[in-house]
């Protein structure tokens, strides 16, 4: 299984590309393609493209992330609403991120708090096929390992029926947390998020985010290529289909790939790990 993120452009003049880049990746075949939640929380705009592209026009299954954030329990349902009248029965369910400006996360006061309760609402409504999101190196908000594991669950026995980690860069972290997944009892498909490093200034970004680690022997080799910008995308898409190859032959049940809204890494990844067949759109 393959599976491609992307990201709606926020300034419109990107979105002709941003197609462009998923017709191109759409040619390899991925088993679904996801998109995330549009600037500010914003559903509509080019959001709304990039899911109605992949679905009537791709003719695949289009993912649409999905967040409490800034939302009522009523505007929730109207979205949903919108989504189904589109063709669009899959979401990623997640509780968002605080508000820009912000540290902590505040719900609407109509809303929902987590991605638990958002998940048990929408599985109610028994028409959508639902993923929800794991931490191999556990949530920041997370108390510990433990509970967040436990949370975890919660998710899934809410109605989540795959489960897509955040990315990661040292694959010890994904297999210790898929062993101490199934001991407490968690049986859905754990599909590994796997990040292309392009950018040694959006890798240290995004890495203070999510609270993924990057191990030290990667630390010290792009320090070396801190002036070789092309050094460090060619080290990324080595670096990414090494742990592509890792996971793949410890036999998970697929990839996730972070596309960034790049092709230049993810095309090579794709094709050397053998996860893309070529077909005519």
């Amino acid at each position: 299984m393959l599976s491609l993120e992307f990201f709606p452009p926020k300034d419109p003049s990107g979105l002709t590309s941003t197609l462009s880049l998923i017709e191109e990746l759409a040619a390899l075949n991925p088993t679904f393609m996801t998109v995330t939640y549009g600037a500010g929380g914003a559903q509509t705009g080019p959001a709304e493209e990039l899911v109605r592209f992949i679905n009537e026009k791709l003719k695949l299954i289009a993912v649409q992330h999905l967040t409490c954030s800034r939302h009522s329990v009523a505007e929730i349902d109207g979205i949903v609403s919108d989504l189904l009248k589109r063709g669009i029965r899959h979401i990623l369910a997640l509780r968002g991120d605080p508000a820009q400006g912000e540290t902590e996360f505040r719900p609407h006061p109509a809303g929902f708090s987590c991605a638990r309760d958002l998940t048990r609402h929408l599985a109610a409504r028994s028409q959508f096929s639902l993923a929800v999101a794991g931490y191999p190196e556990v949530h920041r908000e997370a108390q510990s390992p433990e509970s967040d594991l436990a949370y975890l669950k919660e998710k899934v026995d809410a109605g989540g029926e795959i489960i897509i980690t955040q990315l990661f860069f040292d694959n010890s972290h994904y297999f210790r947390f898929v062993d101490a997944a199934r001991k407490i009892g968690i049986t859905a498909p754990i599909v590994p998020g796997i990040m292309p490093i392009g950018n040694i200034k959006q890798l240290k970004r995004f890495t203070s985010l999510c609270g993924a680690i990057i191990p030290s022997e990667v630390e010290t080799r792009l320090a070396k290529l801190e002036n070789d910008p092309e050094g460090v995308i060619r080290y990324g898409t080595d670096y990414a289909i090494s742990q592509g190859e890792a996971l793949l032959a410890a036999g998970v049940p697929g990839l996730h790939l972070y596309t960034l809204n790049k092709s230049a890494q993810v095309r090579p990844i794709i094709e050397q790990l053998g996860l893309g067949e070529s077909k005519t759109l």
